[in-house]
């Protein structure tokens, strides 16, 4: 049976694992990362804190029931003096007795039900707020995902298309030595042409090891951003020409937009909102509490500890009440922390001032720099697709001895140059577009 139950758990651990999503788009890695992501996850956690914060506020205003038992043994009892008159004694003179029993047991029940307290309302009202602190806080830390995870995923794309390319360059170069090395062994090139072409394919295919080296450590990065683990084999279902697409929206940098949806405005008037109900905590403190109770008990005393006995006499009381506590005067502390809330609440409407002008700046620099990535991009592969055709040009004419291996090299390592800065017009534009989107508080 024990081994029945151990394969069931092995089982089902393997499907479990089996299950686990390897393959993803970019949407798809988003959509994983914001149920996934360890940030996530503890700003998940802190929502969750803030709701048994609010049934921990709201408890206190319900009744309260606490029970204690008391126990007391005499090792020396107390010992009293009464006048000796009381007992036919001489007057002026005291005789000392002892009172009561050597031991006793006192439990009771007491039920207390608070009845009023402002500070208590104002904790009510709070309730909300700091329910939507928490959610507020979530949702930049989503945002925040998103800018890592869409970093890590095109890092990858853009490594795995630089691996295609420095591919696509040494196949060119191999057959560029192979042809000039022939030439040379026939007396029509010096060798230091070959030996040139030997130089660029040799850091061509250091290039490439170096690359295939950091495409690992990409897509390490990128799992610990989803929330993976780090060695999973992760494999991406998007292209280079797909992100491509993607990202060449022309229309997004004229989306209008409301400043007062963005997150961040949204977190600088829950700040605010605090700080009201802060000012508003401060002056309930001036305000009586009413507090009711009822309170039942049981007594019992003994010479010896036999109060569990059926002789044992238990002596009943119970108790009701009503308890207010009144503020008179507390040497003006409580003015002093009202002024301070107050000025609390000046900075942090001064705040959300702020936070509104400057989201006005980040959407417009968001929008200019957006639109200067695609113009930025066009003129790169307009660039690239000129060196190409530049270095084929150099290619001829170097197998037709009309230009030196200088000339070719030169050439090569300028369209090397130009498919670089292509790739990096391509991460800039696709970053633009993600700070456009965060801008424009787009998930």
């Amino acid at each position: 049976m024990k081994n029945n139950i151990l394969l069931l758990i092995l089982f089902l651990s393997v499907a479990m694992n089996a299950q686990e999503k390897t393959e993803f788009s970019l949407r798809e890695a988003l959509d994983f990362a914001y149920e996934n992501a360890y940030a996530i996850k503890s700003a998940s956690n802190e929502i969750e804190k803030a709701d048994e914060r609010a049934w921990e506020t709201i408890s206190t205003g319900l009744p309260q029931i606490n029970g204690n038992v008391d126990y007391q043994n005499f090792l020396i009892q107390p010992t009293s003096l009464i006048p000796a008159e009381f007992v036919g004694g001489t007057p002026g003179e005291y005789i000392p007795v002892n009172f009561g029993t050597q031991q006793n047991i006192n439990a009771n029940v007491t039920l207390s039900q608070l009845l009023f307290d402002g500070s208590y309302i104002v904790g009510l009202e709070s309730i909300k707020t700091y329910k939507k602190i928490s959610e507020a806080a979530k949702v930049k830390t989503e945002f925040s995902i998103k800018q890592a995870v869409v970093s890590a995923y095109v890092n990858v794309i853009l490594v795995e298309e630089r691996l295609l390319i420095l591919e696509k360059n040494k196949l060119v170069l191999e057959k560029n030595l192979e042809q000039t090395t022939k030439i040379v062994e026939n007396g029509f090139a010096e060798e230091q042409d070959a030996e040139q072409l030997q130089l660029t394919l040799s850091a061509i295919l250091n290039e490439i090891n170096r690359t295939n080296r950091y495409k690992t450590t990409s897509i390490k990065l990128l799992n610990m951003s989803m929330g993976l683990e780090v060695a999973t084999p992760t494999t991406l279902t998007q292209n280079f020409d797909d992100l491509l697409l993607e990202n060449l929206d022309l229309g997004l940098a004229q989306t209008n937009f409301d400043i007062t949806s963005h997150i961040d405005y949204q977190i600088a008037e829950n700040y605010k909102m605090n700080q009201s109900l802060l000012v508003k905590y401060e002056k309930s403190k001036a305000l009586p509490s009413l507090r009711a109770f009822v309170n039942y008990g049981s007594r019992a005393d003994n010479s010896e500890f036999a109060f569990f006995q059926d002789t044992q006499k238990w002596y009943d009381s119970s108790l009701l009440g009503v308890s207010m506590t009144i503020p008179i005067f507390s040497s003006l502390q409580r003015s002093s922390k009202t002024q301070q809330a107050k000025l609390n609440l000046q900075i942090a409407e001064r705040q959300l001032t702020e936070t509104e002008q400057k989201l006005k700046i980040d959407i417009q620099d968001a929008r200019t720099d957006y639109q200067f990535a695609i113009d930025n991009y066009q003129y790169s592969k307009d660039n690239l697709d000129l060196a190409e055709r530049i270095e084929k040009k150099e290619n001829i004419k170097f197998f037709e001895g009309v230009s030196t291996s200088f000339d070719l090299t030169n050439a090569q390592n300028q369209l090397y140059s130009k498919q670089q800065n292509y790739l990096e017009a391509m991460q800039y534009l696709i970053n633009s577009k993600t700070n456009l989107e965060n801008a424009l508080n787009i998930k």
